[in-house]
């Protein structure tokens, strides 16, 4: 059985709380909302090409994305 996000003892962070991300190569494909975020309160997700410029931003909450090298 698939087990779900949002279980309440799960340590997730709320929906679109930051303006600003720094993610890595781990968390590519790359997509908004973040997997460690709760969904209940966020809008659908939405797959972001950040490889090719090394940078994005999401067309729903205008959330910015950077991509950086570990």
């Amino acid at each position: 059985m698939r087990q779900r996000h949002g279980a309440v003892t799960e340590n997730l962070h709320a929906a679109n709380a930051e303006r600003s991300y720094r993610v890595t190569a781990d968390d590519l494909p790359l997509h908004c909302p973040m997997p460690d975020s709760y969904l209940w309160n966020s809008h659908p997700k939405v797959f972001l090409p950040i490889e090719a410029t090394g940078e994005a931003t999401c067309p729903y909450c205008s959330a910015s994305y950077v991509l950086v090298k570990e």
